[in-house]
């Protein structure tokens, strides 16, 4: 005899072969009070205190998909940058010797700059004082 889950939203009770009813999760109040003030806040002339209601549920219900979308790029993003630090020391391990290597041409550069002011102020070109 096999047990299976009757039901969407029901759960399965393995020991005892029956359904259990899961608990729905309710809103938070902070998303029923904006559902309601964005409902009210387009509310139309003549609109029903009850047609404003649905409306305001149809919101909250956006609203909750919203969060459970974000949620679940969330979880993605956290799995993908778990998946690249794990990945991660054994790139570290092994450095190039081209990412350590500089290049001469900045200290060229600095040194003729250097030639250049020592020339300029032997040859009285200017005072510091």
């Amino acid at each position: 005899m096999s047990c299976a889950p009757a039901g969407r939203h029901m759960g399965y009770n393995g020991a005892f072969c029956r359904p259990i009813a899961m608990p729905k999760a309710k809103p938070s109040a902070k998303t029923q009070q904006d559902a309601q003030d964005i409902a009210r806040a387009t509310q139309r002339p003549g609109q029903t205190k009850e047609q404003t209601k649905l409306i305001a549920q149809g919101i909250q219900k956006g609203i909750e998909q919203y969060k459970k979308q974000q949620k679940a790029k969330l979880r993605e993003r956290d799995k993908a940058q778990k998946k690249a630090k794990t990945s991660e020391p054994q790139a570290v391990a092994n450095p190039t010797p081209a990412a350590t290597k500089q290049h001469p041409l900045p200290w060229w550069l600095l040194g003729i700059s250097w030639a250049a002011f020592a020339a300029y102020l032997g040859l009285g070109g200017g005072s510091l004082l």
